[in-house]
């Protein structure tokens, strides 16, 4: 048997976890008004937050920072080592710096320091050592638990990057919820991708205008079926003299009544209400109801019952959803 077998691995895995979930508990115990303070900053920041740090607090920045442009606050992240080779013209006394150290003493992080003592940019520090060089320069110290690393010699960075990175994403979430963001908001910066097909409504799929297979219940059948087969949805919807919608024929109801088919007209066999959405439904929930309903197409209708689109079950896969 192998000096590592399955049940020792578990053992090793759960041990971290619960490690770094001990160290969470504990900085949520502790969380004060030192981070009311910094969330109000970020919140009020007129400019950019700007987030630096060097190695894996590095990799935690940049985390961080694409956290809270994705959540409406601009930011962006600062290499500590360009940042002294002309990239410290980037922070701008509009913006606040957030800058991580879990030691806080990181040699690369002063010209950073120093151009926000400079030129008086708000300073946000995070770092485990309260007394650290980093801690007492900031204008604003988050501390980090002090608790141990979660590797067997202490010391590769684990329980401090993820303490740091939960501490952003408190942050980032606590500005939101002043923000008031909302999911409308979430969808303008992700339009791509399966966050941003989400959170698409159907609106933003349907088909309009001379799109639409539309009938009025007195046209007859040779007609309807050439409307049908010209629009290629699968159907036709019957509109009455107020153009509001008041039937619904599918290819389904055409094999069902092909007896004496052409001698019938639209009201014959479509007067019947079909399922509809609203426009500001999400195209999720639309999709989700066509599955429920084992249909492929919808119509959309606004508050007069007067058809405005239609939504196919294959734009909603193309977008992404399903």
């Amino acid at each position: 048997m192998s000096e590592f077998d399955n049940e020792k691995i578990l053992e090793l895995g759960k041990k971290v976890l619960e490690i770094e979930g001990a160290a969470l508990n504990q900085m949520a115990h502790e969380l004060g008004a030192e981070f009311a303070e910094a969330v109000r900053l970020i919140h009020l920041c007129k400019g950019r937050v700007i987030l630096s740090g060097m190695g894996k607090s590095g990799h935690i920045a940049r985390k961080i920072a694409a956290t809270l442009a994705s959540t409406g606050t601009p930011a962006h992240f600062v290499h500590p080592a360009e940042a002294s080779h002309g990239d410290l013209g980037m922070i701008t006394p509009n913006d606040i710096c957030i800058v991580l150290s879990n030691s806080g003493e990181t040699s690369e992080l002063s010209d950073v320091i120093a151009h926000t003592r400079r030129f008086g940019i708000p300073l946000i520090g995070v770092a485990s050592r309260a007394h650290s060089t980093l801690l007492r320069s900031a204008d604003i110290s988050l501390v980090l638990p002090n608790a141990p690393e979660a590797c067997a010699i202490g010391m590769a960075p684990t329980t401090s990057t993820t303490a740091t990175l939960a501490l952003g994403d408190a942050l980032a979430v606590a500005v939101m919820e002043l923000r008031g963001f909302s999911p409308e908001n979430f969808n303008t910066y992700h339009p791509g991708g399966k966050l941003g097909a989400q959170l698409i409504k159907v609106e933003g799929l349907m088909h309009s205008g001379d799109e639409l297979p539309l009938v009025r219940p007195d046209t007859v059948m040779i007609d309807t079926i050439m409307t049908m087969n010209e629009k290629m949805f699968g159907l036709v919807g019957l509109i009455d003299d107020n153009d509001v919608l008041c039937g619904i024929i599918t290819d389904g109801d055409l094999r069902r009544n092909l007896d004496g088919l052409l001698q019938k007209t639209a009201a014959d066999i479509g007067l019947h209400m079909p399922r509809t959405v609203g426009k500001d439904m999400l195209a999720i929930e639309a999709l989700t109801m066509m599955n429920n309903a084992k249909i492929s197409a919808v119509f959309v209708i606004d508050e007069t019952q007067k058809p405005i689109g239609l939504l196919h079950i294959h734009d909603c896969l193309r977008a992404g959803l399903g």
